[in-house]
This record gives C-alpha cells, structure tokens and sequence, in this order.
C-alpha cells in the first residue's frame, strides 16, 4: 500500500554546539523559546513517532506533537565516545576516528556501526509499508534520517557523512506499494512556518 514517511530532526542540544558525541542531554533553552515561533498546526497523520532519547521527545512536546516513543528511531549507539567532543578524540586517538569516518563498517567506538545503522533503519521503513500505514510522522536523529535516505535511494553506505541534515529540518519520504521515494530532505521547519501543512499534504 502507498505510505508516506515525514522525518523531523529534533532540536539543538549542547552536543550539536560542542561537536560532540550525544548521550541523553535535552534540547536547549534558546531551541524551545525558537520552536514557539513557528506557527506550528500538528500535521494529518495516522502515527506520530519519536524517538526514545529525551531530545527527540522534547522536540515533539514544543511542536504540539502527541507521539509515542519507538525504539526503531533511536540514535546511532556512539559506545564509549558518548559525551566526548570530535576535537577531543581526534587529538586523542586520530586514527579511530579516520577509520570510522572513512570505513562504514568499523566500530572502534564499540558502538554502532553505519552499516548496522542502515541496516536497522532499512528494516524498520520495511514495516511502514504493510496495511494502514498511511502517513507517519517521526521525530528522531541525523544520523537515523541520513541512513534513511540511503536506503530509500539505495546508496552506498561510504555516502553517508556526504548527507547533512540540521536540526528542526523535515525530510519527507513515499512508497508507492513498491519503492521508497524521497520527495524532499532538510527543509528547515523555521522557514516553513505557516506552511507547514501544505508542504506535509
């Protein structure tokens, strides 16, 4: 059956300032206080998902959002770098991070890999296309939008830090009973404003 897929990322949080590896932090302050300017009506949707970190659920919270937390939608598992900055562990152990940045199936951060990453988020897309589907709304991670668009465009995982999705942006996907399609990425929700709903319809 055809489905449509709108992925919001969640708002700024103190690692996205810092460049560092995110653990639970919430959204911060200036994020909400700008998150009530956007003139925001809770689009037409048969599912509205988060995410289950704090952040995510923050996000959907300030947009006037009732949504019910997935475990599908979590953040890439950063294992030991969690709470650490990218400048830090670069000076620290360089060579990790090239190797990670570069080669989508290491985990030296004893975490998650990108490949394992694309893998989860593939799998889970596959059960937005089943019987009442419809139109489902998801509050979640870069990294969870990054790999579902190369999945959707069955791009190699190598393209994966070639793709750059800000916070408070939507990317929208559709199935049409056979393929996953990606219609728009990144368009930034403080610029959509009033028209929101138009541009999710």
């Amino acid at each position: 059956m055809p489905a449509r897929l709108s992925l919001i990322s969640h708002a700024p949080t103190s690692a996205t300032r810092l460049s560092a590896f995110p653990s639970d932090e919430p959204i911060e302050e200036p994020s909400i206080a700008k998150l009530t300017t956007i003139n925001w009506q809770p689009p037409r949707a048969h599912h509205i998902l988060t995410a289950p970190e704090l952040r995510t659920q923050q996000t959907a919270r300030a947009l006037n959002l009732t949504a019910t937390p997935a475990n599908e939608l979590r953040d890439l598992n950063y294992g030991i770098w969690q709470g650490r900055t990218l400048a830090d562990l670069h000076a620290e152990d360089s060579a990790s991070i090239t190797q990670w940045l570069t080669d989508p199936t290491a985990a030296p951060h004893q975490g998650e890999s990108i490949t394992a990453l694309i893998t989860r988020v593939g799998d889970w897309l596959t059960t937005l296309t089943g019987e009442d589907t419809s139109h489902t709304i998801a509050i979640t991670h870069p990294a969870v939008i990054r790999a579902a668009i190369l999945h959707t465009l069955d791009a190699p995982p190598q393209s994966f830090w070639r793709i750059d999705i800000a916070p408070l942006t939507l990317t929208d996907l559709r199935h049409n009973g056979r393929t996953w399609t990606l219609r728009s990425a990144a368009i930034p929700l403080i610029t959509i404003g009033d028209n929101s709903q138009s541009i999710l319809d």
